[in-house]
């Protein structure tokens, strides 16, 4: 009992906690202003938990000044490494509101209350879909574990490197468009000869008005194109699930 309530152990769980709850801040699915503060917390807590026994032996010296800077830096790496999660699976919404826009959905923008911000249909609804599948296929798991294990290689003493922050940013950015174009540009392709198609036809045959069907053939087509490509999701979010661990070991050092 007095191993669980020394002050290295509860400096250790506090500091821990520190980081978890910052990286829950700002990755997804656990971002999401759907899960209440309480349970953020508590599963802050949950995470530092069992790893404390370990991280007591990486504590800083136990003062007043040396915990509120190591306390600070955990609010950093926490949000260092929500952030590069959240950018690796935003491409799945960016997809989503290419989407929209190339299909003549962005007029139809609703406000979204978990977001606190203004969604398009496509866009919010690729957004629940990935939530749902990594919910679903345990993929939330592997993005635990991947953030666990940067206790062990960016330690409670550890410090953070911007230069490896500012190159992973870098390229998480590259590969945010990069895995945007790859869900939606097959998608968009279509939409453009539809467009196209249409063009050609109004000038071959203006009396027929084509551009009066314009709205309703893209319509159908976003949808039909759109229900097929949910069929090739999973395995987005599988290879994304993967990236974003690959980059929270990155930043840590491992």
């Amino acid at each position: 009992m007095e191993g669980l309530l020394s002050a290295p152990t509860l400096a250790a769980l506090l500091l821990a906690s520190i980081r978890a709850a910052a990286w829950l801040l700002m990755s997804p699915p656990f971002n999401s202003k759907a899960i209440p503060g309480a349970v953020k917390s508590l599963l802050a807590l949950a995470i530092a938990l069992p790893m404390t026994p370990q991280l007591a032996a990486d504590l800083p010296e136990i003062t007043t000044a040396s915990m509120l800077i190591a306390g600070i830096e955990q609010v950093i790496a926490g949000v260092a490494l929500g952030f590069l999660t959240s950018l690796v699976f935003a491409a799945v919404q960016a997809a989503g509101d290419l989407l929209d826009i190339f299909g003549g959905f962005s007029l139809a923008t609703a406000f979204d209350p978990l977001s606190m911000a203004a969604s398009s249909v496509f866009g919010k609804f690729y957004n629940l879909l990935c939530t749902t599948l990594l919910m679903v296929s345990g993929g939330y798991q592997f993005v635990l574990l991947g953030f666990t294990q940067t206790y062990k290689a960016l330690p409670l003493n550890g410090t953070l490197s911007l230069e490896t922050l500012s190159n992973l940013v870098t390229g998480g950015l590259a590969d945010l468009f990069v895995a945007t174009l790859q869900i939606a540009g097959p998608l968009i392709a279509v939409l453009f000869v539809a467009d196209l198609a249409l063009g050609l036809l109004s000038k071959a045959a203006p009396a027929l008005n084509a551009f009066s069907l314009g709205f309703p053939v893209k319509i159908f087509l976003t949808l039909g194109l759109a229900g097929i490509a949910i069929a090739v999701l999973p395995g987005v979010i599988d290879g994304l699930t993967d990236q974003a661990v690959r980059l929270m070991m990155g930043l840590a050092g491992a």
